[in-house]
């Protein structure tokens, strides 16, 4: 895992429920699914709050956000990189277990100084 588990005691109660939720997920959650889990779990977390939260958490480098073809964002822990085939006509992602360009993003990490959390990769087209 690439988070460093010294940044979780400093976050808010908010971004603690909503990390926590992303760890259980076995996918990516849109925040307003984040949102209504939250209040099954009975607890009162305002959906602004939850978009607040997963941002700092992306800010921090412990999530990780994607564009979905009908244009909500869903996020997940940045623990692992994610590679989608994506479908444009139904919006359904398979998710590619291999990833061509885990050198590169290394390399460009030491000639960059930049600091990468992760990395997404894309391919669009019709199932």
């Amino acid at each position: 895992m690439k988070t460093d588990s010294s940044l979780k005691p400093h976050l808010t109660r908010a971004q603690k429920q909503v990390h926590h939720l992303l760890e259980q997920a076995e996918e990516t959650l849109t925040a307003q699914t984040i949102h209504q889990r939250l209040q099954d779990q009975a607890k009162s977390v305002g959906l602004a709050t939850v978009y607040r939260a997963v941002r700092s958490l992306q800010v921090k480098g412990l999530a990780q956000a994607r564009v979905l073809p009908n244009g909500e964002w869903a996020y997940g822990l940045a623990s692992d990189d994610s590679h989608y085939l994506t479908c444009l006509n139904c919006g359904t992602s398979v998710p590619v277990e291999d990833c061509p360009v885990h050198s590169l993003e290394e390399k460009l990490g030491q000639s960059s100084h930049f600091q990468i959390f992760y990395h997404t990769l894309e391919f669009f087209g019709l199932c």
